[in-house]
């Protein structure tokens, strides 16, 4: 075995971002040396992949990190997105004005409440920045869509709403734009979904098929030649969704999760990449890591790093 020494680093306080993973890599020590991993694995992966998923968990777009997740979309460093109601909510919210705001988790909830405010964590947003814009969103999106046809899978009415949508730091918009599938299987938990049913029951002609989703994803996961490299943000249904039907093309080539949650607890969330291996999602040799950390920390070292040494092959496989 061939042991590598960890070496005492030296910060340039004018040095690249994507400089500053390359340091973790020398200082190495807990998790330092899994973010600079998961560098490396995705700066290969995405090169060498016509299949390039990104997932991640609605709250996150209820932060800044919604601008670097459209940017990483935007690059074409990603071509299929699982997400879920709630990042839709959020991103459909914002690109209509609605203000989300700093907050504190320490905040009086009662009082918040009382003020016509949402809390989601540190994020505080009023109540008529989120339902009733997206109510408003989902209603002429549901009057064009039928207009057009009756039936849609969940991953075409998403490009038709990113067609709508004029904000740039939209990943709705960035999918529309690039060509990127989103797709969204919980999609009734949420103000997106609850509402697409509500005016199916006002009368407007429209229907969700997911199985046209299911019908997508199987000529992607198994028409897509070549390597296939996946970021799991977070855990959930679109973490599974992703690994799930990756099993259907024999598991993952190269993937990284970066999470908060345990192991311990046998969820699906807290499940680490070498478990995957066992249920055919992720290969035994796959390029794996896993990232303990705050996301909101995290993602945006590794988007310098990516957008500065990630190429993706031309071919997306989603002609």
């Amino acid at each position: 075995m061939k042991l590598e020494p960890v070496k005492d680093i030296r910060v340039d306080p004018n040095m690249p971002l994507k400089d500053l993973i390359d340091l973790y890599g020398e200082e190495y020590g807990f998790m330092a040396g899994h973010v600079w991993r998961a560098a490396q694995i995705l700066a290969k992966g995405l090169s060498e992949s016509n299949l390039r998923v990104i997932s991640f968990t609605g709250n996150l777009v209820s932060t800044g990190l919604r601008g670097i997740i459209t940017q990483l979309i935007r690059a074409r460093l990603f071509n299929v997105i699982m997400t879920t109601c709630g990042a839709l909510d959020h991103d459909i919210a914002r690109a209509m004005g609605g203000a989300y705001s700093k907050g504190y988790f320490e905040g009086d909830d009662v009082d918040l409440a009382r003020h016509g405010i949402h809390r989601l964590g540190n994020i505080y947003i009023k109540v008529d920045d989120y339902g009733p814009k997206v109510e408003q969103f989902v209603r002429s999106l549901a009057a064009r869509a039928s207009a057009l046809k009756e039936e849609w899978g969940m991953y075409e009415l998403l490009k038709l709403a990113g067609d709508m949508i004029n904000d740039e730091s939209s990943f709705l918009k960035a999918a529309h734009d690039t060509g990127a599938d989103v797709f969204v299987p919980g999609w009734p938990d949420g103000a997106f979904g609850t509402d697409l049913f509500f005016e199916s029951q006002r009368g407007v002609k429209i229907k969700i098929n997911y199985f046209r989703d299911m019908q997508r994803l199987s000529d992607l996961f198994f028409g897509t030649h070549g390597k296939a490299s996946a970021l799991i943000i977070g855990g959930g249904i679109s973490k599974h969704h992703t690994i799930w039907w990756s099993q259907f093309r024999e598991g993952l080539d190269y993937v990284v999760y970066i999470t908060t949650a345990v192991e311990w607890d046998g969820s699906l969330s807290g499940a680490m990449p070498r478990e995957a291996i066992t249920w055919g999602k992720v290969k035994p040799e796959a390029d794996k890591v896993i990232v303990y950390a705050d996301a909101t920390i995290a993602l945006p070292l590794l988007a310098a790093y990516l957008l500065a040494n990630a190429k993706p092959p031309e071919t997306s496989g989603q002609e």
